[in-house]
């Protein structure tokens, strides 16, 4: 599985790069503290993906509190035809130590 860490994510961030992020945390979560991107909880991410609007082909960075939800977000994406998920390593824990 590709990952992305926080370093390379804040980069391309702040150089303006348009990214694909899907943060997995639950609501509550994303609200308290987020880079961007939609929110699709872990929860109900099987069910919402297909119809998020991201090609297959796309990179996808998928972003969590500390990297694992977002690491089974990065299995389900490989399991249904996405070729390039990329889980952030640290989550957004590493950000936060970054900023």
């Amino acid at each position: 599985m590709a990952a992305i860490d926080a370093h390379e994510l804040l980069t391309r961030l702040n150089g303006g790069e348009k990214l694909n992020l899907i943060d997995v945390r639950e609501e509550i979560e994303y609200h308290t503290f987020n880079v961007g991107g939609k929110n699709i909880p872990l929860s109900k991410f099987n069910e919402n993906i297909d119809g998020s609007g991201y090609n297959k082909t796309d990179e996808i960075i998928v972003i969590c509190k500390i990297g694992l939800r977002s690491e089974t977000a990065c299995k389900i994406l490989t399991e249904k035809g996405y070729q390039r998920p990329r889980n952030l390593m640290g989550g957004l824990l590493a950000v936060q130590k970054l900023k």
